[in-house]
């Protein structure tokens, strides 16, 4: 079997690793598009669209034995996604409207691969609550200019310098960093793809 993760985050990469696969990096290209009724399914379909753009690189013949893994992660604060910020500036914003508060971190993963001769595209995703302590002007304007949140949902990663502000979670801590490990292991082993 062959592996491909259609991201180029090295978080993803890094807990897929944990699977003890080997695998290929392919980031998939794509614009990414906010759409769908519910978070969860806005996530899946961001992630369905990187698996597929990444499968349709391959002749029928490659597919064969290839499962292509896609990952979304978008950041929802009373009821708005929140993305990845566009600069500094915007990175503030978005911790001063996460600090004191609760919010949810959806991360969807698709899984492409063939099966009896037809493609085969599957969803699921993952919550986290993520519970913020209150920061003061001062720490949100070090962190807006410090932060290594830029490339990040939210503007922030829960393992890196924002975890300092982080009182606890609800739920899976690695679908926070990106990819909920535990289950996706549990969705390919369900599938015969591990």
């Amino acid at each position: 079997m062959r592996y491909v993760l259609a991201s180029q985050s090295p978080r993803r990469q890094e807990l897929l690793g944990k699977l003890g696969i080997e695998f290929d990096i392919e980031p998939a290209a794509g614009e990414e598009f906010y759409q769908g009724q519910t978070p969860a399914d806005t996530v899946q379909g961001l992630a369905a669209a990187k698996a597929m753009e990444i499968m349709e690189n391959y002749s029928l013949q490659e597919r064969e034995n290839l499962v292509v893994i896609g990952a979304d992660t978008i950041v929802v604060c009373e009821g708005d996604i929140i993305g990845k910020p566009k600069d500094r500036a915007h990175m503030g914003e978005m911790m001063a409207r996460l600090q004191g508060q609760t919010h949810e971190v959806y991360t969807g993963v698709a899984l492409c691969y063939m099966r009896d001769g037809a493609l085969c595209g599957d969803t699921f995703a993952e919550c986290t609550q993520v519970h913020m302590y209150p920061m003061s002007e001062a720490q949100l304007a070090s962190y807006a200019a410090n932060s290594d949140g830029l490339d990040k949902a939210g503007g922030y990663g829960i393992q890196s310098d924002a975890a300092i502000y982080v009182s606890g979670i609800t739920g899976d801590y690695h679908n926070v960093v990106g990819l909920p490990i535990a289950r996706l292991y549990h969705e390919m082993l369900e599938r015969g793809l591990l």
